[in-house]
């Protein structure tokens, strides 16, 4: 009889044991399941910001190239109009007029690109017409003032 006790006490003791092992497992699972939605969203976060960044890496890329083309074609532009003795007009350049040379659509705007290149641009027209206009001929009246 007391066989008989023990065993269904131990019997009982396994059922609980394997019971709670089940549950406990079904439990973890869902868990990681909730994790890895959380670890999916997250990468997608992520991605999204990567994107976004290589959008604002571009655009500064853009800009500064558009800084760097504006200046030196001006540079360029401007020291060969006071060469040739033309008056101060960097509007008459079509570097000026076009305003999108090394321009690229994942720069960003095209708007925002021209009005640098043409700032930049003017800049360097007037270091170049300087440079040669006043070096080359002495102070003439072609520099406006």
């Amino acid at each position: 009889m007391k066989l008989g006790y023990s065993s269904k006490k131990f019997g009982g003791y396994l059922l609980a044991f394997f019971l709670l092992f089940g549950i406990l497992t079904v439990a973890s699972s869902s868990a990681q399941a909730q994790w890895d939605r959380r670890d999916r969203r997250d990468d997608r976060w992520e991605r999204r910001d990567d994107r976004r960044n290589d959008r604002n890496r571009d655009r500064y890329y853009g800009f500064q190239t558009a800084r760097q083309q504006g200046y030196s074609y001006g540079l360029r532009v401007g020291a060969s109009d006071a060469q040739r003795g033309q008056s101060y007009s960097p509007q008459r350049s079509r570097y000026w007029r076009n305003g999108t040379e090394g321009y690229s659509s994942s720069f960003g705007n095209r708007g925002q690109y021209r009005q640098i290149f043409r700032d930049a641009f003017e800049q360097g027209y007037r270091e170049g017409f300087q440079r040669y206009g006043y070096n080359r001929r002495g102070r003439d009246n072609r520099w406006p003032r």
